[in-house]
């Protein structure tokens, strides 16, 4: 395994985001995307994968059980995230995938053949993150019983996979109550992000709520696109 992989920190590559987060990411951390429709969850996830595969050399899975491939490409591409460019560090699976799996393996169920369809993965490609889009609709398709349970055995699973994973969770606006799920105790972080308007603009914001394993601060910041994310610490 190369020295890069060994790091303690996964960087995001979101200027400021980092430093708050004094390096990056914990390796292995699982972490909540959570906000409200159009607070660019689904890019912020993207966009890790992305700039770690140009940057650092490092392999990403996107999993969009909502979204179709390519329209979620187009719209990266469309952002200055060209696929193209990372197509040989970054793969983008969709719903449409697992189920043609799910049809193969009679008699085992969604979350059995989901994990196996991550595992086959990371053996034959060797991602080191993972983003999975969504929460609501993993809960829905994976038809969970005991949810806090079987999220607790999912995350304990994503652990032992060795990969930094992110979870794109959708919330009411300006609102951080968590379903009886448990996600937001399960998990490793909380990247809350939340529009708010001001005067006649709506702007973005993103607060570190939780992340275990580091010391930060969780004040709200600013988190502005042009060319990339940049975090505004004032």
């Amino acid at each position: 395994m190369s020295k890069k992989t060994q790091d303690p920190r996964m960087k995001t590559f979101v200027k400021g985001l980092d430093e708050v987060l004094n390096g990056g990411i914990p390796r292995k951390n699982i972490v909540l995307l959570a906000g409200s429709p159009g607070t660019m969850k689904s890019s912020l996830g993207f966009y890790i994968l992305y700039h770690n595969a140009i940057a650092n050399d490092l392999k990403g899975l996107y999993v969009s059980l909502e979204e179709g491939r390519g329209t979620l490409l187009n719209g990266m591409k469309s952002l200055g995230m060209d696929p193209e460019n990372v197509s040989d560090k970054v793969m983008v699976q969709d719903i449409s995938l697992i189920r043609s799996h799910l049809k193969e393996l009679d008699g085992k169920g969604w979350m059995e053949v989901f994990k196996m369809y991550l595992r086959n993965l990371k053996m034959n490609q060797g991602y080191h993150f993972l983003v999975i889009d969504s929460m609501a609709v993993l809960e829905l398709m994976a038809d969970m019983e005991n949810p806090r349970k079987e999220l607790f055995e999912f995350f304990t699973w994503l652990r032992n996979l060795d990969v930094t994973t992110f979870l794109i969770h959708e919330l009411p606006a300006n609102d951080l109550q968590f379903s009886d799920a448990g996600e937001g105790f399960l998990t490793d972080g909380i990247l809350h992000l939340e529009l708010r308007r001001e005067a006649n603009n709506v702007d973005l914001y993103l607060s570190v709520i939780k992340m275990r394993k580091t010391s930060h601060s969780r004040d709200y910041y600013p988190l502005l696109y042009a060319d990339g994310f940049e975090l505004i610490r004032g």
